[in-house]
């Protein structure tokens, strides 16, 4: 997805970039709403523009990929969070698993072919786009009495009562996870670049970044987001 699909997912009443999975999303949010019933998902987070060196590698409470599972995981009914390709990577052999680096060693011009691991390594960002799901559980409250519970005042068995409930909130969930995400990504970049004003914070940053691509590691290019995660096989 680019920046400029981002009017199309705000138009979208499920926040989904593809039509005919928007369509399919919709078609059983209806589904489940006929039956009184609820639906969880998950959600993507894109984030752009990332500088590189957010995150620490030698500090546990300060690595980027844990502060962003850690927030996001604080969202209500959100029961998993993976950056990049998560779980998919444990099921890969170490020579099929990392984004490898190609580029002119000369130029300073290094590229990753593949996105695997979501613009995070070693707890730091890589300067490529950052990209994590959260996936959240059906929402508890139901439109139909069906789930088994006990009556706390006779001990008996019964069943939840009908409330009045969304068939789902991962829509919204969505929005929140990129709020959570931004403040994250702020937060850092304040620890990272300091400063007593925003102006001061972007002279520190743009003199950071200027140093950097001066560097003999200089990172120049970067895989260009989900898109390019399977250039390589």
């Amino acid at each position: 997805m680019l920046p400029s699909d981002l009017v199309r997912v705000d138009d979208s009443p499920v926040r989904c970039a593809d039509r005919l999975a928007e369509e399919a999303m919709i078609a059983e949010v209806k589904a489940a709403a006929k039956i009184g019933d609820s639906l969880g998902g998950t959600v993507e987070v894109l984030a752009y523009g990332v500088p590189v060196g957010l995150g620490s590698h030698v500090h546990w409470d300060r690595k980027l990929d844990g502060l962003l599972a850690q927030a996001v995981m604080s969202i209500q009914a959100v029961k998993a969070v993976e950056i990049g390709e998560g779980s998919e990577i444990s099921r890969l052999r170490g020579s099929e698993a990392h984004d490898a680096t190609t580029g002119t060693v000369d130029a300073g011009d290094y590229v990753r072919r593949t996105f695997r691991s979501g613009g995070i390594e070693g707890g730091i960002s890589t300067g490529s786009l950052l990209w994590l799901r959260a996936a959240m559980k059906p929402l508890a409250t139901l439109n139909r009495p069906v789930l088994a519970t006990v009556d706390v005042a006779t001990k008996e068995p019964t069943l939840s009562f009908k409330e009045r409930t969304d068939v789902t909130a991962v829509p919204a969930m969505g929005v929140v996870a990129e709020t959570m995400v931004a403040l994250v990504l702020a937060a850092e970049a304040l620890r990272k670049f300091g400063g007593d004003s925003m102006g001061e914070l972007v002279r520190n940053a743009e003199a950071y970044t200027k140093a950097i691509h001066e560097s003999p590691s200089a990172v120049s290019g970067a895989g260009s987001g989900p898109g390019a995660r399977d250039t390589d096989g």
